[in-house]
């Protein structure tokens, strides 16, 4: 161990170069001077290391096991992963979300797709949004792990700030829409279950509320109460940290921004500061500010940037633009705290002069489309509960979900609740009681082995094994799926039904249509009665149409194929 760190020593420039350096429990912190002179893939390259990166001027090692220890047992899969996917060197980067490992690949045409679909452990593999995503499902963090940590490929903050991301050879990285797909997922991956186990808590007090087993004002309530609400309000600093990762610059720059948007003396200012202007007076446009900085009008919406995601996002986006060009042009011997100093003392104004203006106006134009669309007279609501909910499960399919999930989250951040969740989580359980459906009519031990976990991975909201394990290789359950997700979407837009917080789907997700305050109840009983509907609809349809030689119906596909 010493012997190797003395060669991390060596490479990093030596004792000129290096400023500290402190062991830690899985191995060592080097903050360097010059990091020009660091030799980095030497070091990576050392044997005994596992993964090396820099976070700003810190390069962040880890060791592989002592001898003796033992391989994760994800290692082989994770091994063979790579090996198809054209090796490290075709690797620009890898990250995951709940059930996927999203590589980020310098040509996909050299990956094997079908033997990576064949591996034991993998589910399925699919291309979107510019990535080429492996579908894995629980076992996905562990897999994730083995790959940065065993076979050093570049994981989610391998980008070093002051290195500017290759793009990619065929230009994907230059879509607008693959762009955005990326940065949201890379962004919101993180804080997802989180997030949505805040919202269950708060959903369940709610609960607890309406059924007098719990006071507003109680001791317990306030405590559970202050991580359910306090995730969602203090989002920006968390968006921050994921999205500074994301971007490669550093993590508490990210935060810092996100603390400035959330800081209660901000936040506070139209309720506690007089009117001190108007802009666009007598227009559309017209809006107040409370304050000035050098002269020029803050604006501010009515409840400053709490909850929100737009705006920390883009903020941190430029952060890392600024910081890179100031790593670049700074002499190393004062770069270490002048960057930091002016990255501040640029971005917290441009943050709230330019870049919190105009993610509020962006906020605001998504809020307003979700409403008009709703509020079309008679049917407005009922056709986007019947689109969103027919909808969801193929954009689940190709990993293009996460292009709503920041709508949802503003809605509630602008809204107090959405409307869209609804309906997006009706094909989940519409999946549960096909799954249920398949394991007493099949006949085939090997669908029943793949059905049982799936319907149960899927009751607690993770759809993919049933997805590619059941309903696609049907075709047939996919597409009822898809229709009675749609029927059952049309009736939740037509009753209005709405979640207060970000749940996951599946059960632990059905807290979140409870009305914070507990005095309404009937949101909840009409989300519940609307799926237990469709699901008992599903189960006997199911029932009545499946056959494992894929016959439907009286029909069967393979004589009206031929």
């Amino acid at each position: 161990m010493i012997e190797l760190i003395e060669c991390i020593e060596t490479l990093s420039g030596g004792e000129a170069n290096i400023s500290a350096l402190k062991a830690t429990e899985d191995g060592v912190r080097v903050t360097v001077k010059d990091r020009s002179a660091v030799k980095l893939q030497d070091i990576r390259a050392l044997p005994g290391v596992a993964s090396a990166i820099f976070t700003s001027s810190v390069l962040k090692c880890t060791f592989t096991q002592e001898k003796g220890g033992h391989m994760g047992q994800y290692h082989e899969l994770a091994g063979e992963i790579l090996k198809n996917v054209g090796g490290i060197e075709n690797v620009k980067s890898v990250r995951h979300c709940i059930t996927r490992l999203r590589f980020v690949l310098k040509d996909e045409k050299i990956a094997n797709d079908d033997v990576i679909s064949n591996l034991d452990g993998v589910i399925q593999v699919m291309k979107a949004g510019g990535q080429y995503q492996v579908v894995i499902g629980a076992a996905v963090d562990d897999v994730y792990e083995e790959l940065v940590s065993g076979y050093k490929v570049p994981g989610v903050g391998a980008v070093a700030a002051g290195d500017e991301p290759e793009e990619a050879e065929d230009g994907k990285n230059k879509n607008v829409f693959n762009m955005l797909m990326d940065t949201v997922s890379g962004s919101m991956a993180p804080t997802l279950m989180p997030l949505a186990a805040a919202g269950m808590i708060k959903g369940l007090l709610a609960l607890c509320i309406a059924m007098g087993w719990l006071a507003a004002d109680s001791g317990t309530y306030m405590i559970w109460y202050s991580i359910a609400d306090g995730f969602f309000y203090f989002l920006p600093i968390i968006l921050g940290y994921t999205a500074a990762k994301k971007f490669g610059c550093n993590e508490f720059l990210g935060m810092a921004l996100g603390a400035a948007l959330v800081y209660p003396a901000m936040v506070n200012l139209s309720a506690s500061a007089e009117v001190m202007g108007t802009l666009f007076e007598g227009t559309a446009f017209q809006m107040s500010y409370y304050n000035t900085f050098l002269g020029i009008p803050v604006i501010l919406p009515a409840s400053g940037y709490t909850s929100s995601v737009i705006p920390i996002l883009i903020a941190v986006w430029a952060a890392s633009k600024l910081e890179r060009s100031l790593n670049k042009v700074i002499p190393q011997l004062i770069r270490s705290m002048s960057v930091p100093f002016l990255c501040f003392a640029v971005m917290a104004p441009a943050t709230y002069l330019i870049i919190g203006p105009v993610a509020s106006m962006i906020s605001g134009v998504l809020t307003l489309i979700t409403e008009t669309l709703i509020n079309i007279p008679v049917v407005g609501g009922a056709v986007v509960g019947m689109v969103v909910g027919g909808a969801f499960s193929t954009l689940v399919m190709f990993g293009l979900h996460w292009a709503i999930i920041p709508i949802m989250l503003n809605n509630i951040a602008m809204l107090g609740y959405d409307p869209l969740m609804a309906a997006g989580s009706i094909g989940g359980f519409v999946g549960v009681s096909q799954g249920l459906a398949v394991i007493l009519r099949t006949k085939s031990d090997k669908t029943r082995n793949v059905a049982i976990p799936a319907t149960i991975s899927q009751f607690f909201g993770v759809g993919e094994p049933l997805l590619y394990g059941i309903q696609l290789p049907s075709k047939f359950l996919f597409v009822q799926n898809i229709v009675f997700s749609a029927i059952a979407g049309l009736v939740m837009g037509a009753l209005n039904v709405h979640a207060y917080s970000m749940g996951s789907a599946g059960l632990f997700g059905i807290p979140t249509f409870m009305d914070p305050t507990g005095a309404d109840t009937s949101n909840i009983v009409f989300y519940l009665g609307t799926l237990a509907v469709i699901m008992v609809i599903a189960f006997v349809f199911t029932m009545a149409t499946y056959h494992d030689d894929g016959s439907y119906l009286g029909k069967s596909r393979n004589k009206e194929q031929a």
